[in-house]
């Protein structure tokens, strides 16, 4: 019995979803005011939530994880919160989840069975936003994106139909899944081929302050241009925002394999170098999936002023204004992952996600706490951000904090966002899946 077959009707089991369930048989949508969240127990109760959007021409934002902009932003319409489909189920390598599951739940359910995909780093991210922006994990270069290990989809579309999708089965919407957001429909169900991982090896460092930062970028920049694709690493600098984050520059490094004296050698160049100091550990893979620490209900987050790009090469250029960016800003913070491996051998015309010849991630960008900047600093952190950005090859809409239609078509290919507007015609043509990185056909 495949994951396709057990997920049918998909009626969650777990009983810490229960309080959070509602019946939907006598919703009237159309009388909903904007703030209310539905929450559908099956397939088919989503079906039936979207066929009544649809005729009373609504928007429809999608609750998944409750990582995404649109998650807590009030907005007219329906809301949908998929929190109830939420089941995972295992046959052999592939693995059916829930719509509405999150990427903690899944590395949970799959250590025993001594399996793990390339998710998220938090364990609350939720798996549907992530695999259709892409999802950058911290096993991309050893398997490649979170959308590459999508082999199906159960999915409602505007049309109110339950549709199954795959390479054989509705292809052109499969592909839209895999890197086009949440443009074509609701998935209710993911199919992933999981792949075998009896352990790992995870490195952890912290960067003394007296290092140069340059030099270790640049030494870790050599190291993964022919690194062996179990390595996948992530640098980031950031400032003190509160116990969970100290400050800082670190790096960590994740090893798709038990052997942690091969991830030592691998690294030698980085760790041998004065003021880099850590440890490597052999912990399960669910264990390096972050806990967000709990947000203050009271307090409004600080906002966000910069970016993000898929870069083809850390050139020495950038990583110097990298570094300058982030000693200029006191609030700031940068992030890189390294990419490559797997994440490179996928063919740019097999999925709608961008650049597959990028090789680095890069994140940069400030916080704008209240009382610490005035104009002028906001203006100067945007600008040296433009600066890092203007040579990236595209666009990473999964870390992009609010709605920018201006920035969609730098999500994509030129070629990818031309079909995907061709798609988004044929699948939602009254562009009621529109509370997301929107493309307009």
């Amino acid at each position: 019995m495949t994951p396709r077959d057990r997920h049918d009707g998909f009626a969650s089991t777990s009983l810490s979803e229960t309080a959070y369930r509602m019946s939907v048989a006598v919703i009237n949508v159309s009388g909903m005011d904007a703030t209310q969240t539905l929450r559908p127990e099956t397939a088919a109760d989503v079906a039936a939530l979207v066929r009544q959007a649809q005729a009373g021409r609504q928007p429809v934002t999608v609750i998944a994880g409750g990582h995404g902009p649109w998650s807590h932003a009030p907005a007219e319409g329906v809301r949908i919160d998929l929190s109830a489909l939420s089941d995972i189920q295992v046959d052999g390598t592939l693995v059916g989840v829930g719509g509405g599951a999150t990427w903690g739940a899944v590395a949970d359910a799959l250590t025993e069975h001594r399996l793990a995909i390339s998710s998220g780093d938090t364990r609350s991210v939720g798996v549907g936003g992530l695999v259709l922006g892409g999802g950058i994990g911290w096993m991309v270069r050893a398997w490649g994106l979170a959308c590459d290990q999508l082999v199906g989809a159960q999915v409602v579309t505007a049309s109110g139909d339950i549709v199954e999708t795959s390479a054989r089965e509705n292809p052109d919407l499969f592909w839209a899944l895999r890197g086009g957001g949440g443009n074509f429909g609701i998935v209710t169900r993911f199919d992933f081929a999981a792949h075998p991982l009896p352990g790992i090896a995870f490195g952890e460092y912290i960067i003394g302050d007296h290092t140069d930062r340059a030099t270790v970028l640049r030494t870790l920049r050599d190291v993964l241009r022919d690194a062996p694709r179990q390595l996948t690493v992530t640098y980031m600098d950031v400032p003190a925002m509160d116990p969970s984050a100290p400050a800082g520059a670190r790096l960590s490094a994740a090893w798709a394999g038990a052997d942690a004296d091969a991830l030592r050698h691998v690294l030698a160049p980085v760790t041998d170098i004065v003021g880099v100091v850590g440890e490597v550990t052999s912990p399960d893979y669910r264990d390096i999936l972050a806990e967000m620490p709990p947000a203050d209900p009271d307090a409004a987050p600080p906002g966000f002023l910069g970016g993000n790009g898929l870069f083809g090469e850390l050139g020495d250029e950038l990583i110097d204004r990298l570094v300058a960016f982030r000693s200029g800003h006191p609030a700031s913070v940068i992030f890189l992952r390294s990419l490559g491996g797997a994440f490179g051998e996928v063919a740019q015309e097999d999925t709608a996600f961008p650049a597959r010849e990028a090789t680095w991630f890069v994140m940069a960008g400030g916080f704008d706490v209240p009382g610490m900047l005035d104009d002028t600093l906001r203006a100067a952190i945007l600008a040296d951000a433009d600066a890092i950005a203007a040579g990236r090859l595209a666009e990473y809409g999964n870390f992009l904090p609010a709605e920018r239609p201006d920035a969609v078509p730098g999500m994509f290919t030129d070629a990818a966002y031309a079909r995907l507007r061709e798609l988004k015609a044929k699948w939602d043509p009254q562009n009621i899946f529109r509370r997301n990185h929107n493309i307009i056909a």
